[in-house]
């Protein structure tokens, strides 16, 4: 665990809350698709003094003196992304996710304009045209699904979609879907009915940057990406696009979205983004699909239904119907046994969305704990004791004691 002397003498009732979720991020498994451990040396940067500065603005044109300094570390994280990713440009700045998504749509669109988005119990995601979500509540969105016999997106579906609603932008990405994303595909019918092309990689960022899977970057107008899920960054996100929409895109963020960027994150950003381009970190990514890949096959032998009969990346969706349990009961039974998912509707699910029929599943955290294919095997047998025997509270607290057993052996950055 990293060390909190200061904090541990001046405030510790926050440190007793820091120490306990170390401890319990060490001692359980964390199969939540979007959570990943950050490196040390990333923690590290968070707690910079880099935090007391505020830089409105871009380098070299701030709202703000004394940001010379500040400038070399946006700097820093803008090339690399660039170089990761073979973008023309990047923008470090967007805080996160969400916020990073409406100054893409803030950048390219005007309230009302019509948007294709992947339906959310699709595997899409809150953004890209939920009726709750601000992008539902300010453009019109019109949304394609995937094929309820295969789970996979059908590209000529969103072909006569896109025909007959012609929209303005067609966003491309998810949040809870498994496979490969046809980009070139989803270009040519943009390119058709003259369309903008908004990829969102937040999911498998870190999967494409190594090389694992097809990248979007140079391909697409605009594309967003979370920083701290397969990239195993900070929270905060990043936008790259077409050096011909650079102003727009700057536009957007900083007046239109966003104040000051949070310069010590900018700074954990680009230390993420400088251990992405290291060999080792190619390793890590392609063992993370070989476990999610493993996972969804174990299941598969064990009568699950995983959405889609597989996975291409690091997540999967697995339908607990024909299991007798619902996805909210199991990811309440799991975390008992000291194992994290999160819910996950299915497609066209008849459960409400609080207590929908599945769990997502993901493979980046233990991963990066050094777990392979025999250690997910070993879990995928306790999920499935688990949930066999759920009314066993000896048998429950036998496999919590083995999952704890098998932490030991794999640490966590930082706890």
């Amino acid at each position: 665990m990293l060390t909190y002397k200061f904090l541990e003498k001046q405030d510790p009732e926050v440190m007793d809350v820091v120490r306990r979720e170390a401890r319990r991020q060490a001692d359980e498994l964390e199969l939540i698709a979007s959570e990943n451990y950050a490196s040390s040396a990333v923690l590290e940067a968070m707690g910079t003094v880099l935090t007391n500065k505020y830089s409105e603005g871009y380098p070299g044109h701030r709202y703000y003196g004394g940001n010379q300094i500040i400038d070399d570390i946006e700097n820093i994280a803008v090339q690399r992304a660039k170089k990761l990713f073979s973008a023309e440009y990047a923008n470090v700045q967007p805080l996160s996710g969400s916020p990073a998504n409406a100054a893409v749509y803030f950048a390219f669109l005007k309230p009302g304009d019509k948007v294709m988005g992947l339906k959310l119990d699709h595997g899409g995601h809150l953004s890209h045209g939920h009726p709750v979500n601000f992008s539902g509540m300010l453009y019109n969105f019109v949304q394609y699904e995937v094929d309820s016999g295969t789970g996979r997106i059908d590209m000529n579906e969103v072909a006569k979609i896109a025909r007959k609603e012609k929209p303005k932008m067609i966003v491309a990405g998810f949040s809870a879907y498994s496979r490969e994303i046809e980009w070139k595909r989803f270009k040519e019918i943009a390119n058709e009915i003259g369309a903008y092309t908004f990829a969102d990689i937040a999911h498998t960022a870190g999967l494409i940057s190594a090389g694992k899977m097809d990248n979007p970057v140079p391909l697409f107008d605009v594309i967003s990406t979370t920083t701290h899920k397969t990239l195993r960054g900070p929270r905060g996100a990043i936008i790259m696009c077409k050096e011909k929409y650079a102003r727009d895109v700057d536009r957007a963020v900083f007046p239109g979205i966003q104040g000051g960027p949070h310069d010590h994150i900018t700074a954990a950003k680009a230390v993420a983004l400088g251990e992405a381009l290291e060999e080792d970190f190619k390793q890590y990514a392609e063992q993370v699909i070989i476990n999610a890949r493993t996972m969804a096959d174990e299941f598969l032998k064990m009568d699950y239904n995983v959405i889609s009969g597989g996975t291409d990346n690091h997540l999967m969706v697995v339908d607990m119907a024909n299991k007798g349990i619902t996805g909210k009961d199991a990811e309440q039974l799991l975390e008992r046994i000291g194992i994290s998912v999160s819910r996950s509707t299915i497609p066209n699910d008849p459960n409400p969305p609080m207590n929908p029929s599945g769990v997502r599943l993901g493979t980046p955290a233990v991963t990066t704990r050094g777990m392979k294919e025999e250690e997910i095997k070993k879990i995928v047998d306790w999920i499935n004791k688990a949930i066999e025997h759920k009314d066993d509270k000896i048998s429950s607290r036998k496999i919590k004691n083995e999952i704890h057993e098998l932490c030991l052996q794999f640490s966590v950055p930082g706890a």
